[in-house]
């Protein structure tokens, strides 16, 4: 069977303190790694009530029990209590998870402000936003990150090209249909020189409460897309979700993934895998593409096979 890459973005404070403990932990115990990529600035959570209007907003934050998952207290930083500074009190947790071994990488610096205004933002604003997650990580870690995974699956093409002037090798900034298809991104004038690996498979918050789907269902749903599927994947979950009140599920997820006959890596393993194959020597690169993902509020990056140019050799 295929490879599954674990890849963990972390949201919030309590997701830091809280989710990423429980992940790391569950994870270490089953023998394998994950990446695990974090919000290093203030914790605005609560400015995502502005989504309200959005079509599909309300209905997602029913059918997911936001106030459950996040708690009252991360739902009001921002609005009445103050956004606190994640980089600073959640570095020792953030160290924690570098200790065991698992890869680390940047989300971004401000979650909800980056996912609801990179879209149509300067390079200035991009890349002031940037380069704060890049100092507060080395700041952190004292080393350079390895990778990336945008913030609400939310760039723009100065931020790709930015990741480029990072000299980071791979990214996961997208979302793809099933089975996994790296791709380079073409900007017209030129290509990224670093790969992307987007996350094919259906999240947990977008599956529970469709139909009446409970937990347990979404689990039964992403493993009948894995039962002999060779093919690898990328799976996101989230340190408020899967680390918290959804870890027995995620637990039962692994269970079954390995009952499979898959192999749960991180996104580092993943990328190691496929350049020792030299697949990745000619690949498909397409446009800045958005699209909608079923049960999830608002447009993305995506991929499209249709649009994908079969090689590049760079």
């Amino acid at each position: 069977m295929g490879q599954i890459a674990l890849k963990v973005d972390v949201d919030s404070l309590r997701g830091t303190l809280e989710g990423v403990p429980n992940l790391s932990r569950l994870i270490d115990q089953a023998k394998i790694t994950a990446t695990f990529l974090f919000s290093l600035g203030p914790d605005h959570t609560g400015w995502a009530l502005k989504r309200i209007f959005r079509p599909g907003f309300l209905k997602k934050v029913s059918r997911t029990s936001v106030l459950e998952h996040y708690g009252l207290k991360t739902l009001l930083y921002g609005v009445l209590l103050p956004a606190p500074d994640i980089g600073i009190k959640g570095q020792t947790a953030m160290r924690e998870v570098m200790h065991c071994g698992h890869e680390i990488g940047i989300h971004t610096w401000d979650h909800i402000v980056w996912q609801d205004h990179v879209r149509h933002a300067t390079p200035e604003w991009t890349l002031k936003h940037m380069q704060a997650a890049w100092d507060r990580f080395n700041h952190i870690f004292k080393r350079a990150p390895t990778t990336h995974g945008a913030a609400g699956w939310q760039m723009n093409s100065t931020a790709f090209e930015q990741l480029d002037h990072w000299q980071l090798p791979y990214a996961s900034d997208g979302r793809a249909p099933l089975n996994l298809m790296p791709y380079r991104i073409n900007m017209g004038k030129s290509i990224c020189k670093h790969i992307q690996y987007p996350t094919t498979l259906p999240t947990f918050d977008e599956l529970i409460g469709v139909k009446g789907m409970s937990p347990s269902d979404a689990v039964d749903y992403i493993l009948r897309l894995t039962a002999n599927n060779p093919n690898d994947q990328v799976f996101t979950l989230h340190a408020e979700l899967e680390g918290q009140k959804l870890l027995p599920m995620f637990t039962q997820l692994l269970q079954g993934w390995f009952a499979q006959g898959h192999e749960c890596v991180s996104m580092q393993k993943l990328h190691q895998s496929w350049l020792s194959t030299g697949q990745l020597i000619h690949l498909a690169t397409q446009p800045i593409l958005w699209g909608e993902v079923p049960n999830r509020s608002g447009e993305m990056i995506i991929i499209s096979p249709e649009k994908l140019n079969p090689s590049s050799n760079l």
